[in-house]
């Protein structure tokens, strides 16, 4: 019986194939390239009716009182938690320069309104506020739409109380579900279009393009390192826990996480470790974890900025502190619009680096080393929900330190 070859093993083949074909053919296949730009193009098409929908969805449909105590604590560990993670991949693709060692071309236009157009702090935060939502939608204006949504879900959480917006929540929850499947359904093109994006960097800027790719994911598992350490860090001295203790019982959790790549499919095994193993009652668990997959994102805050400053340096941009600061605040609210979908850093991507004002087509450099780089992605989300767990239930006095005894 033939085992059916899953999409992200399609997606490492059609990259190596279309490097390969780069190498081969040099300039007489760059116009492959269209088949890339379509494929992004549809990726757009889909992402800002997803991330209006899902953010309405994941905070409607939180019932009034989780929105109260609990929910501001949990709400602000994972704010600090994807900022910290946004600024440590931030000064990593700063300080180690990943991708100064590939030089692609950037129009003279483009090039000057990137490094002249420098937004008052005034002008940035009033950027984030949208004066027309359907004008925010329109131009795929990603933060307004978030903010629109977040203000729209808790309003809906509140006045829900007697359930008299039950039938527009499911309705939500339907049309969120058709822009998840349209794009499941467009991923299905990733092999073809990531594959004729790497035949058009390779025919162009030739072998050069592996190293800076090699030197981002060490600079992304070094980073985690560094995020994870400080973590538990964090819980040992702020709860009182045992190192033993901890890493006894995050064990499954770390090993499910790294081998599906999935923070859906490690829920299950979390919440039930989180109890078991790790001493969070479940009055704690069964609130954070489920909030933190829809809403908390540390590895993909983390992968964003130190992506989107690989990105700028393949151009040649020495960007100023408030567009690095803007990366940052861009990488945690691109957290917030994206869910559980496939290739959900690749969707990412497709909705932070327009926003930047750089092409979309680099996007296609990244797109190859995804499923490993989806690795510590989600590492990083799954022990930032936990950790952000026992955190809350140490603070709440509900959590059971006798099953750190015997480890």
């Amino acid at each position: 019986m033939l085992t059916k070859i899953t999409l992200t093993t399609q997606i490492l083949i059609a990259m190596m194939i279309g490097s390969l074909l780069g190498i081969i053919g040099g300039q007489h296949i760059v116009g492959i390239k269209l088949i890339g730009e379509v494929f992004l193009r549809l990726i757009q098409m889909a992402v800002t009716p997803l991330i209006l929908f899902s953010v309405i969805e994941a905070i409607g449909n939180l019932p009034g009182h989780e929105l109260g105590r609990l929910g501001i604590k949990t709400a602000g560990w994972f704010a600090v938690t994807t900022l910290v993670a946004a600024l440590i991949g931030l000064v990593v693709g700063w300080w180690f320069k990943p991708g100064h060692d590939l030089h692609l071309p950037l129009s003279q236009a483009t090039q000057y309104h990137l490094l002249n157009h420098h937004p008052s702090i005034n002008q940035t935060i009033l950027a984030f506020f949208p004066t027309n939502i359907f004008d925010a939608l329109q131009t795929g204006n990603t933060i307004q739409i978030i903010i629109f949504a977040s203000l729209l879900g808790i309003v809906l959480s509140q006045e829900n109380r007697h359930h008299q917006y039950d039938s527009f929540l499911v309705m939500i929850h339907r049309l969120n579900h058709l822009f998840i499947r349209l794009i499941t359904l467009i991923m299905h093109l990733a092999p073809f279009g990531i594959g004729a994006l790497m035949a058009w960097v390779t025919a162009t800027n030739g072998v050069t393009i592996i190293l800076p790719l090699a030197k981002f994911l060490i600079l992304l598992a070094g980073s985690s390192f560094i995020f994870l350490t400080g973590l538990f860090a964090l819980v040992m001295c702020n709860a009182h826990l045992p190192l033993r203790g901890l890493l006894h019982g995050f064990t499954r959790i770390v090993m499910v996480a790294m081998t599906t790549t999935s923070s859906a499919a490690t829920l299950p095994i979390e919440m039930t470790d989180a109890e078991e193993r790790l001493g969070i009652q479940e009055s704690i668990s069964q609130l954070v974890l489920p909030l933190g997959m829809a809403l908390n994102s540390n590895g993909l805050a983390m992968y964003l900025s130190l992506a989107c400053v690989t990105l700028s340096q393949f151009y040649g941009l020495n960007l100023p502190i408030i567009t690095m600061l803007r990366i940052v605040t861009l990488s945690i609210v691109a957290c917030l619009g994206t869910v559980v979908v496939p290739g959900g850093g690749l969707v990412a991507l497709t909705i932070i680096v327009p926003t930047l004002g750089l092409p979309l087509e680099t996007i296609g450099l990244l797109a190859g080393i995804d499923w490993i780089a989806g690795i510590f992605r989600t590492l990083l989300n799954v022990v930032g929900d936990t950790t952000t767990a026992i955190l809350i239930a140490a603070n709440e006095h509900q959590l059971n330190r006798d099953v750190y005894q015997s480890k």
